[in-house]
């Protein structure tokens, strides 16, 4: 179920035009060959939309409409047993993997760090 999903992830990337390459019609023929019919109708009603196919679950939250995703069906795709659409906008959803993922924030100083300690004199 995970190779679906990818080559899914590369399929979009080469339609919405992000991933470069020489022959970008031949190597999405390729990937479409891989992928099963039922799963390629539904990508392609989305794509005909003019959306996204697949979108990523971060924080328990579809990139793609931004509802939550309910707990069960993130472990599900943890496990990569079955495929999972978002329940509100129709897409596969995918869990990305640490190399996809944003950098981390940069950690903020408390307030009390920040503000200077005053004291009272006493006459």
């Amino acid at each position: 179920m995970k190779e679906i999903i990818e080559n899914l992830l590369k399929l979009q990337a080469l339609e919405f035009g992000v991933a470069a390459g020489s022959a970008p019609a031949d190597a999405a023929t390729k990937l479409r060959a891989k992928i099963p019919a039922p799963i390629l109708a539904h990508y392609d009603r989305l794509m005909i939309r003019g959306k996204k196919g697949v979108a990523a679950v971060r924080n328990q939250v579809c990139t793609g409409c931004h509802v939550q995703v309910p707990l069960g069906v993130t472990i599900t795709i943890m496990h990569g047993d079955d495929i999972q659409i978002c329940e509100s906008c129709g897409r596969y959803l995918y869990l990305p993997t640490p190399d996809m993922t944003l950098p981390a924030k940069v950690e903020k100083k408390s307030a009390r760090a920040r503000k200077p300690k005053v004291e009272l004199e006493t006459v």
